[in-house]
């Protein structure tokens, strides 16, 4: 589960959940250690890994309806964002051309800047996140057990070979796709308590996938020119706002439409808490409909991008509540 959009990789990248990116920058002829870690730090985008993890425990409350022990939660969270930040890491060195010609990303570690030195370099980025990967894999395989390790690293291979490297320079379908690695949290976290993958858990993975596009296309609206100049064919570069707010609306009723398919396994209380959410955002995404059709669009669309993400999370929350309750369940 893109752009956390995990406690695994992860929203793809451009999704994040944060419009500016860190940033950490090296002075020419100068790289000390600790300028090396705080960059290897950035390239996990620990922003996004908040984002991800939010959706991982509820969905173990739910698998557990209630608490699972304290060491599996923190054998799978910690796991969880170990690999987002191997995926992550990865996609920063692939896409590092990309990010030195677009503006909000610009910054990044692996961008070389004013004729200095990038404070990191692609062998050190890829070192640590063949790291980050491989410490993924044991500790969820040996504290959880190896479903929910091989889910982690299937989600990693997802964003990395199919996002990252398949679709994103190829496809205005790139982030409806590739973002289905910002699901695999939910698989994850629902096999590290059972062993196994529900259907509770499929549904939580589809809420995700159908959230994703509206998340990330109201993000890439305001950023429309950035993707442009780096020859990204995001779906705001390719089609007008028109056809963007309609895919938008669409994707939006299809994911309130999967949040309400959980009440059977969450309750009734979690059922009145996905319809009053799920309304609030769909006003809001027939608001941005109106607004572009009025010639507005930039400043809408971050709004409807950052209420995205309050939905998902309070989404998640009433999930976890719910799972904790020892009564509002069919």
């Amino acid at each position: 589960m893109s752009q956390v959009t995990s406690a695994l990789p992860g929203q793809p990248s451009d999704a994040a959940a944060e419009p500016q990116t860190a940033t950490v920058a090296a002075e020419p002829g100068r790289r000390t250690a600790g300028l090396v870690l705080r960059s290897l730090f950035a390239l996990t985008k620990p922003r996004i890994i908040e984002l991800l993890l939010i959706t991982t425990l509820p969905v173990m409350l739910l698998a557990r309806q209630g608490l699972p022990s304290v060491w599996l939660m923190v054998v799978t969270l910690v796991g969880g964002a170990l690999a987002a930040g191997s995926a992550n890491t990865v996609n920063c060195v692939i896409d590092r051309d990309i990010d030195a010609v677009m503006r909000r990303t610009s910054r990044r570690p692996l961008v070389a800047r004013d004729g200095g030195r990038a404070a990191v370099l692609p062998w050190e980025a890829m070192t640590s996140a063949v790291v980050l990967a491989a410490g993924a894999t044991l500790l969820l395989g040996l504290g959880a057990n190896w479903l929910a390790a091989v889910l982690a690293d299937a989600a990693i291979a997802f964003y990395v070979f199919i996002y990252t490297l398949g679709l994103k320079r190829r496809s205005a379908s790139n982030i409806v796709i590739g973002g289905a690695a910002g699901c695999f949290p939910v698989l994850v976290g629902w096999a590290a308590v059972t062993g196994r993958v529900g259907w509770a858990a499929v549904v939580l993975f589809g809420v995700v996938f159908f959230w994703t596009p509206p998340h990330f296309w109201a993000l890439a609206m305001k950023f429309r020119d950035d993707y442009a100049a780096a020859g990204v064919p995001m779906l705001p570069v390719v089609a007008g706002p028109a056809v963007v707010v309609r895919k938008i609306i669409v994707y939006s009723w299809l994911m309130v439409a999967t949040s309400l398919a959980l009440i059977p396994w969450a309750g009734w209380i979690y059922g009145g808490c996905a319809v009053l959410l799920g309304g609030w955002f769909l006003a809001e995404a027939h608001r941005l409909s109106g607004r572009v059709r009025a010639g507005d669009t930039s400043v809408v669309s971050m709004r409807l991008f950052h209420r995205s993400i309050a939905y998902l999370s309070l989404l998640f929350v009433a999930v976890a509540i719910t799972a904790l309750l020892p009564w509002g369940r069919f």
